[in-house]
């Protein structure tokens, strides 16, 4: 009999946890009995060696989610090239031979949910946010040719503007608005970016990395002023395959 294989997520503050839900499903759904999916909830990224302490895990593969997206390379052997140019790591196999190689399966998951909605006029994006998610969102824009700024509380270089400095003309030229910040993640459903939400029209696509609650503020504002607007259910559920593709692959 083969040994049961260890799949699981590793964070900070994950209880929540969509992954452990899903796979845990999929797995009782594909009659798989040699699989178990847990978290592994870090305090700090130091703590990420431990998971592999004891000779009873049989670990196979990880995701990875907030905050250590863009610092868990730094404990991998490999990492695959588009993760590299990402800057950052959702999803770790670890070949037969002890090797942990890193892959970003967001951009995936980003690209094929967005891809459908967006309309000839969607040139201009402003990303919600500057962490690991934010990064591969950008590379999927950069692939789709859509032109973008981050969004920052508080600017680092000149791919970043402030929320205090997006105004009327700002949206008006940006019609592509995606969260990729956590405000807004229940329990705190009361907040949301602060941009000026008066200036959305039925022009503007508003998406939201954020899937509990299924519409957030951010979101609702914008449907309230005829914008298309989607959460990031389906992301997560294509890239939670696409992780289970490489793991096994």
């Amino acid at each position: 009999m083969s040994a049961k294989k260890i799949y699981g997520l590793v964070g900070k503050n994950i209880a929540y946890s969509f992954s452990r839900n899903y796979f845990s499903k999929k797995f009782a759904k594909l009659n798989v009995n040699n699989c178990s999916y847990q978290n592994f909830d870090l305090q700090t990224v130091e703590d990420f060696p431990s998971i592999f302490e004891g000779a009873s895990k049989s670990i196979a593969g990880l995701n990875v989610t907030i905050p250590y997206k863009e610092k868990v390379g730094a404990f991998l052997d490999e990492i695959d090239r588009d993760a590299e140019n990402i800057g950052a790591v959702n999803t770790i196999k670890i070949l037969a031979s002890g090797v942990k190689k890193g892959y970003n399966t967001d951009v995936y998951g980003f690209s094929k949910s967005i891809e459908p909605l967006l309309k000839e006029h969607h040139k201009k994006a402003l990303i919600l946010g500057t962490g690991g998610a934010s990064k591969a969102v950008a590379y999927a824009f950069d692939k789709l040719g859509i032109q973008y700024k981050f969004v920052s509380r508080v600017p680092k270089n000149e791919t970043q503007i402030s929320y205090g400095s997006i105004n009327a003309a700002v949206i008006e030229t940006h019609t592509l608005l995606v969260n990729c910040s956590p405000l807004g993640t229940s329990p705190e459903v009361h907040l949301c970016p602060d941009i000026p939400y008066e200036f959305l029209t039925n022009k503007h696509l508003l998406y939201d990395l954020i899937y509990n609650p299924s519409e957030t503020k951010f979101l609702q504002q914008g449907k309230a002023k005829g914008a298309v607007v989607k959460n990031g259910l389906q992301m997560l559920e294509l890239q939670a395959e696409k992780s289970w593709e490489i793991w096994n692959s």
